[in-house]
């Protein structure tokens, strides 16, 4: 019955994250629009061929129309502006907004009842589950929890997303600045973090570290940080933290390494 109400269904994805979920549901069939950084997030084959859109904050209103959607989904924040051209036409319109790790799997189940692919949906999560659990498993085992600032865009300065800490917590460390939020050089050097990441969105794994701890050691107090002393400032590729899906399994895997190796070098 879900299959038989969805087989209409024209899906435009302004997300990336979106797309990543769908794809990994089986329902790439329903995409008919995607964005340019979506091949960064699911292999390239899957969307290959889709026409490549703006995101939520720069699209052509017109060029999403002709592609005869019967929904469009997106996220929060996304400029109001140009969805009210689409609701005029009118297509639905559907923005997620995900905070948490319950919430992506939320939003997870919502797509998969959407798209007609609920047992799909219910298997993702319980699968993206039991690999954060595994992982965890393995970080109980370390006697320190490394004091972490992650970070998801530089200038201005903002933490990493809740659903970040709550993975470095999963694996042993401690996020030691508000996540998701702006903050300040002053913040950062009271918090004192033995591990900085950095993963800038849009930038893949284009800030190297050696270049940026290089930068960061020239700020005020930035020098004495032991992460900046001890030469413990990562990249992780934001696609694999800054997506609230399926590619937090690839980011999972790399935060249990880095925080590994910085628990195991503190002993």
């Amino acid at each position: 019955m879900q299959k038989e109400k969805s087989s209409g269904l024209r899906v435009v994805s302004l997300g990336p994250s979106v797309t990543s979920i769908l794809v990994a549901l089986g329902a790439k069939d329903r995409l008919v629009g995607v964005t340019k950084w979506c091949k960064d997030v699911v292999a390239p084959s899957a969307v290959r061929g889709l026409p490549e859109l703006g995101d939520c904050w720069n699209f052509d209103a017109e060029q999403v129309l002709r592609l005869n959607p019967t929904l469009v989904i997106g996220s929060v924040p996304y400029k109001a502006e140009l969805i009210a051209s689409l609701l005029r036409a009118p297509v639905p319109f559907l923005a997620t907004n995900p905070r948490t790790l319950e919430d992506i799997y939320r939003e997870i189940q919502l797509l998969g009842s959407i798209v007609g692919r609920t047992r799909a949906a219910a298997r993702l999560v319980r699968r993206m589950k039991q690999k954060f659990a595994r992982l965890a498993r393995q970080a109980d085992k370390r006697h320190r929890r490394p004091r972490v600032y992650a970070e998801a865009w530089p200038n201005p300065r903002i933490s990493s997303p809740p659903w970040v800490a709550e993975l470095i917590s999963l694996l042993g460390g401690e996020m030691v600045v508000p996540a998701g939020e702006k903050v300040t050089d002053e913040q950062i050097v009271r918090a004192q973090p033995e591990v900085i990441l950095l993963a800038w969105a849009a930038a893949g794994d284009r800030p190297r570290a050696q270049r940026e701890a290089e930068r960061m050691a020239s700020r005020p107090g930035w020098r004495e940080l032991p992460a900046i002393r001890n030469r413990r400032v990562y990249v992780v590729r934001d696609e694999w933290l800054n997506t609230p899906g399926p590619p937090l399994l690839h980011g999972a895997r790399a935060l249990q390494k880095i925080l590994g190796s910085a628990a195991a070098d503190s002993q």
